[in-house]
């Protein structure tokens, strides 16, 4: 598993900027779980990158919540499996944080959804109005 993550089209990052960290997973294996390294984390500084260029760095840093991106995996039994797993959401985040958003563009209501509105305010306030007691001016 020496290829790079392919994030999208022009970008792919090579697997020695993620650092990878194991520990004992809580999922399924029974008693070789108690005894395995399983669960895998990969951690990637996005400062350190070189693969990155700076608006992708700020894209990412304020999108993914700071300057290293962490993705977990404990799902399956082999500590392989999970390092592949980890890869697989670690490029999910940086993909989403990358991802170019459109913009709103502005718009107003309609003069037919202003009356719409009005007419409707001016039927509840009757209808509101119709629930009160009269009142008493003597």
């Amino acid at each position: 598993m020496d290829d790079p993550i392919v994030i999208n089209g022009g970008l792919a990052i090579p697997l020695r900027e993620v650092q990878f960290r194991t520990s004992r997973s809580s999922g399924p294996g029974g008693q070789h779980a108690n005894v395995t390294d399983s669960r895998v984390e990969a951690i990637f500084d996005v400062r350190e990158s070189e693969s990155l260029s700076e608006r992708q760095r700020e894209l990412i840093t304020e999108r993914c919540g700071g300057p290293v991106v962490r993705a977990v995996a404990q799902d399956g039994r082999s500590q392989a499996r999970n390092r592949e797993l980890a890869v697989e959401r670690l490029a999910e985040k940086l993909r989403e944080g990358l991802k170019v958003r459109k913009g709103r563009r502005p718009t107003r209501p309609s003069k037919g959804a202003k009356e719409r509105r009005l007419k409707e305010k001016r039927q509840r306030s009757e209808h509101k109005r119709g629930r009160k007691p009269p009142r008493d001016d003597d």
